[in-house]
């Protein structure tokens, strides 16, 4: 910040308000001051002293175990989740500290979401939002968290984890957290006394920054992995999402959530493991990335025309299977088959992925009629965003920003000041002044869509099979690897 300061000439005056967006569930354990335990030398070498990032899965059977408690006492709140928790989510991971370190559990006074612990920091008050709590820690504005005799039949210790190391106070989003505090000040050159909103999370910010605030438009914002944010009128179920909190979002609507664990990532794998090196080669020719390479030659191609067919599950699914166990797979190769078939064909999986979301929130009555994109991929592969649109046969629009979870965050920022000293009132107010309309769009090619109809159906037909239990070859291939491991 002061770097930025000084390169821009910006006056700290003129920063009227500080919002944060941070990935989720991002969370670590703390002593009561907010200290994070890694820090202290008694256990910088203990991993569950450590954060747990947002794609942490090793709480598979926390995970499971959740679950299956849930249903077997049939927690109501377990359909605001599509059925299942996540391995990535608050409780899973926290269960695992316990399970698998009790002391750490036991010394930590406080466990708490990274977007909370960095506020807490800049304003010297520890403040949890109502954004994370109810996507990744099942709370509800109505119904609060699940009941101490749920956490206490998921393990005895674990009773009173939202008492004694969480809190039941949580405060909306758009609000208000506190101050920039001295220490704050210190380290970055603003003001003593800047508004501080409530802490987000990055991907649910980017909504207003794409002046989406109100149903019947997706919102995907497209990285490392896919996160779709769909705002709606009514709570309902739908098989699978991440999870539905009421002014999760947007004040006055229910916001929807699921996600794919992988959609970037697996480019950036094929590109580091498989591409040889003539690929390299041509793009240092060049002056280009190799994905750019790739991306042209696989324009070349027709929809179909590789014979190639993915399942996008290099990191598990999120949605709408939600299970971290299933992996990638790759159908149709021959020894004709090339790296541009092999780009395409990982392109289109995590299109389907993609789809099959569609299709669930839209069984559940949740209108898609076009969609806006965000996020690092959108600008960058313009294959990328066509094959979207060929897929879904939606219209897409590409945001106008390269940084909408800055820009989200910053208007949060905006309502925290409030509009008496520069800001606004409403988060619908900052979208309107403080976003534009993408002028980037694609359309659907009603022929390409014909095809990706039919690679879809058969898509389908293996994400069901591999997915829902008909073949567990993934969970078996894992248990060989893993026994292979400890020999």
């Amino acid at each position: 910040m002061p770097r930025l300061l000084a390169t821009t000439g910006i006056d700290p005056s003129d920063v009227i308000g500080i919002g944060v967006g941070f990935t989720s569930c991002t969370m670590l354990p703390t002593t009561a001051d907010g200290t994070p335990l890694c820090l202290l030398e008694a256990f910088r070498r203990r991993p569950h002293a450590w954060v747990k990032l947002w794609k942490h899965h090793a709480a598979q059977p926390e995970a499971d175990l959740i679950n299956e408690v849930a249903a077997a006492r049939g927690e109501p709140w377990l359909d605001r989740y599509g059925g299942k928790i996540s391995s990535e989510w608050f409780f899973a991971k926290s269960l695992q500290i316990l399970h698998e370190d009790p002391e750490i559990y036991e010394r930590a006074d406080r466990l708490i979401e990274a977007a909370d612990w960095v506020v807490w920091q800049l304003t010297g008050t520890e403040t949890r939002n109502n954004c994370t709590a109810g996507y990744k820690a099942i709370w509800s504005k109505r119904d609060g968290f699940p009941s101490n005799a749920y956490f206490a039949a998921l393990d005895a210790r674990f009773e009173h984890v939202v008492d004694e190391k969480m809190s039941r106070t949580l405060v909306p989003i758009g609000s208000r957290a506190g101050e920039w505090s001295e220490r704050a000040a210190a380290w970055t050159g603003l003001r003593t006394g800047t508004p501080v909103a409530v802490a987000n999370v990055d991907a649910h910010v980017s909504a207003p920054a794409v002046q989406v605030t109100t149903p019947g438009t997706m919102v995907v914002i497209m990285g490392t992995s896919n996160c779709h944010i769909l705002l709606g009128d009514a709570l309902v179920t739908v098989e699978g999402m991440c999870g539905v909190v009421e002014d999760g979002v947007i004040p006055g609507f229910f916001g929807y959530e699921a996600g794919q664990s992988a959609v970037g990532d697996i480019f950036g794998w094929f590109v580091e493991n498989c591409v040889p090196p003539t690929y390299y080669e041509a793009a240092t020719k060049r002056g280009v990335v190799v994905h750019q390479i790739l991306e042209e030659e696989a324009s070349r191609l027709q929809p179909g025309q590789h014979g190639l067919l993915a399942l996008d599950w290099w990191n598990g699914n999120r949605s709408i299977l939600v299970d971290v166990e299933l992996t990638g797979l790759l159908l149709g190769m021959t020894l004709a088959t090339t790296p541009p078939d092999i780009y395409r064909a990982l392109i289109e999986a995590t299109a389907f992925g993609t789809r099959v979301i569609i299709d669930a929130f839209e069984t559940a009555g949740l209108k898609v009629a076009e969609i806006v994109v965000c996020g690092g991929l959108p600008q960058r592969n313009k294959l990328l965003m066509q094959i979207y649109a060929d897929v879904t046969g939606r219209e897409l629009t590409v945001a106008t920003s390269t940084q909408t979870p800055a820009l989200g965050s910053a208007m949060f920022g905006a309502v925290a000041a409030g509009a008496q000293f520069g800001g606004y009132d409403s988060i619908v107010d900052a979208s309107q002044r403080m976003a534009r309309s993408g002028q980037e769009r694609y359309l659907p090619i009603a022929r390409h869509h014909d095809v990706y109809d039919a690679l879809y159906r058969e898509y389908l037909r293996l994400h069901d099979y591999l997915g829902h239990g008909s073949n567990d070859v993934m969970r078996r291939l894992k248990e060989i690897q893993f026994g292979t491991r400890t020999e």
